[in-house]
């Protein structure tokens, strides 16, 4: 068999991208199509309905439901406030009456004669979504947002944590082989992404956040400095949720290990651009891939992605399972037959020359392509 098909990691300094833009609720597009946005640029909003509170009239006035409902004061729709007087009893001979006040403000949703409850719904939350790159809206979503797209430079990552963020690149170290070092973070970093070499100390992290810095891509990352920063362990679940301000981005895997040259080199050329950046990521089942995007200024077509990229002998490729996570090498063989694993499992493999390592036997299912 001479190629085979297989997920691929995307380095590269020009090329066309799309991303969708998703209201979770549906809402109001607030832009065109074709018109030009900036990652700031809030796209489509929605108003998230309130939480439904409940108050127990009936049980307040310590009557039965139906003279509860007709002690209330307002009627389905009206607004009330907390600390508003709602209910009150006739009393007797005109004395003696009960008050009852709300402890929610909101609107009033229902008034049931059955339970004696009122239900009042909180003011709603808005929702904005913003576009995250500069680009062209492509593609209206009717009350569901756009697709917007890109021409770019792009870097994919093998893991990250934190959300969207967006920035100026700042290379802070020499090459690829240096490791990020809290003095390499400058009081003047807020709001930039910092490319670091090899990985990034906790110090430098801390740092970075800090002075309230963007972002932090490097080569990798020690798994106890990340739990160190976050306070847990971040697990198998998808990120990109974390409660931090700081973005973070490693391209190469868990421990220190040098950024990959082509990839160190790009980011020297994009220095003092400005550049989107999303920390999420998901291995399993659709797979979701940290990036940096950094907008082109030019306008004719690039290439566009693939989902998936042809894996032949020359093929620059990833091993993203043990015992050689992270490393980088360049097919050699493809073998057409099944081979045994040691769990008893037939598989198809490849033969590749790994750097540090040789020439090595690996599934094809534990590589991806780095696309460039």
């Amino acid at each position: 068999m001479g190629s085979a098909y297989t997920p691929g990691l995307t380095v590269s300094p020009d090329l066309v991208v799309r991303r969708t833009r998703r209201l979770p609720i549906h809402g109001e597009v607030l832009v065109q199509e074709g018109a030009t946005v900036e990652p700031e640029t809030i796209v489509a909003q929605a108003m998230l309905p309130g939480p439904l509170q409940t108050i127990k009239l009936g049980e307040k006035l310590g009557t039965d439901p139906k003279e509860a409902a007709a002690s209330f004061l307002l009627k389905e729709g009206d607004s009330v406030a907390i600390g508003q007087t709602i209910a009150e009893t006739k009393g007797l001979f005109g004395m003696f009456k009960s008050t009852i006040v709300s402890d929610h403000a909101g609107v009033v949703e229902t008034v049931s004669d059955i339970t004696g409850n009122v239900l009042v719904r909180e003011a709603s939350t808005p929702v904005t979504l913003s576009a995250y790159i500069h680009g062209t809206v492509a593609e209206v979503l009717p009350q569901e947002g756009v697709t917007v797209e890109t021409r770019c430079a792009m870097v994919q990552g093998i893991f990250g944590v934190g959300g969207e963020q967006h920035g100026k690149i700042r290379v802070a170290v020499k090459s690829g082989g240096e490791l990020l070092e809290a003095s390499h973070v400058l009081s003047t970093d807020a709001g930039m992404i910092l490319i670091g070499g090899s990985g990034m100390t906790y110090e430098a992290i801390a740092r970075a956040a800090e002075v309230k810095a963007a972002g932090i891509v490097a080569g990798g990352i020690r798994d106890s400095d990340l739990v160190k920063y976050l306070g847990y362990d971040i697990g198998v679940a998808i990120t990109g949720q974390e409660a931090i301000q700081l973005t973070l981005m490693v391209t190469e895997g868990f421990g220190h290990l040098a950024m990959a040259e082509r990839t160190f080199e790009l980011f020297k050329s994009l220095e003092g651009k400005d550049a989107s950046m999303n920390g999420a990521t998901q291995i399993r089942a659709g797979v979701i891939r940290p990036e940096v995007i950094v907008p082109s200024e030019a306008t004719a077509k690039a290439h566009a992605p693939e989902k998936a990229f042809t894996l032949s002998v020359g093929t620059s490729i990833r091993v993203i399972r043990e015992p050689y996570f992270g490393k980088l090498g360049t097919v050699t063989e493809l073998p057409s037959e099944l081979r045994v694993l040691e769990s008893g499992t037939e598989v198809r493999v490849l033969k590749a020359k790994l750097q540090e390592d040789g020439e090595v036997l690996v599934p094809r299912a534990n590589v991806e392509i780095i696309a460039t």
